[in-house]
C-alpha cells in the first residue's frame, strides 16, 4: 500500500496524516538521543523537557550574575518572540505590550455585548482563558499590571450584566435584590447612559461588588498570579 506524502487539509493546504505523524515521531525518538547531547545548554528550541519558561528563567539567572552585554545584543527580540519583555535595570521579566493587547482583544471577544450566551457560559470561557494565560505569563513580575487588568475585567463583566438585564424593571429589581437603595436603583435603572458608563456607576459601594462577582465565578488575575509564586521563585 502506498502512503501519500501529505493529506489534504480542510483549509485547502496540506498537512501530515496519522501514519506520517507516527513516522515523524519514530524518527524523532531515534535521532534525539544522538543529536540532543551535542546542542548547547543555552538552546531551548524544540528540545525535550525544555520550554519558553525555562529559557526565560535561564536568561534571568544569567543577567543576575552580571552578564549584561548579551542583553544589549539580542535578548529583547528573544523575549518578544516568547511574549515577554525584559527590564534590564532590574533583571525582571514582564509581559510584552503586544501580549497585553492580544489579551485584551480576546477578553473583548468573550465579553462582547452582542454575544447571545448566558453569563454562566461566558464566565466559564473566561475561567479557562485566564487560567491558561496566567499559567504562561505568571512568570512576569508585574503585580500592578495584573491589578489594573483585574479592574478592567470586572468592569467588562458588570457591563455584560447590565446589558443582559436590559429593561428598566429588570435592572431595578436586580439592584434592589443586591442591596442597592430603592431610590438609587430606580435612578440607575432609568438612566440612558451607555453600558460602559453604567458599569462603573453601579459598582459604587453596593450592587455588583467585587465579592459578588467572585461568587458568580469570576476569577481574579491577581489571585492567579499569587498562586504561581513558586514558579517565579525558581527563576
Amino acid at each position: 500500500m502506498a502512503v501519500s506524502a501529505c493529506s489534504r487539509a480542510p483549509t485547502g493546504g496540506w498537512s501530515p496524516n496519522v501514519i506520517e505523524r507516527l513516522i515523524q515521531q519514530a524518527i524523532v525518538q531515534v535521532l534525539t538521543p544522538i543529536f540532543d547531547p551535542t546542542f548547547s545548554e543555552s538552546s531551548f528550541g524544540f528540545r525535550p523537557k525544555r520550554s519558553a519558561h525555562g529559557a526565560a528563567k535561564q536568561v534571568q539567572r544569567t543577567i543576575r550574575r552580571g552578564y549584561r552585554f548579551a542583553v544589549d545584543m539580542d535578548l529583547s527580540r528573544c523575549f518578544e518572540f516568547l511574549g515577554f519583555a525584559f527590564r534590564k535595570s532590574r533583571a525582571t521579566i514582564n509581559v510584552a505590550p503586544k501580549s497585553i493587547q492580544r489579551f485584551k482583544h480576546r477578553i473583548r471577544e468573550i465579553t462582547g455585548r452582542s454575544r447571545g450566551i448566558s453569563m454562566d457560559r461566558r464566565l466559564s470561557e473566561l475561567r479557562s482563558y485566564l487560567r491558561g494565560w496566567m499559567g504562561y505569563y505568571g512568570l512576569a513580575s508585574q503585580l500592578k499590571l495584573f491589578d489594573r487588568l483585574d479592574q478592567w475585567l470586572r468592569r467588562r463583566i458588570r457591563m455584560c450584566y447590565w446589558k443582559q438585564w436590559r429593561r428598566p424593571r429588570k435592572r431595578r429589581r436586580e439592584l434592589i435584590r443586591l442591596g442597592v437603595p430603592i431610590r438609587q436603583s430606580i435612578r440607575h435603572a432609568r438612566s440612558r447612559k451607555g453600558y460602559w458608563h453604567m458599569s462603573k456607576t453601579i459598582a459604587s459601594g453596593v450592587g455588583l461588588t467585587n465579592a459578588w462577582l467572585v461568587e458568580q465565578g469570576l476569577l481574579s488575575i491577581k489571585t492567579l498570579w499569587a498562586e504561581l509564586a513558586p514558579l517565579r521563585r525558581t527563576a
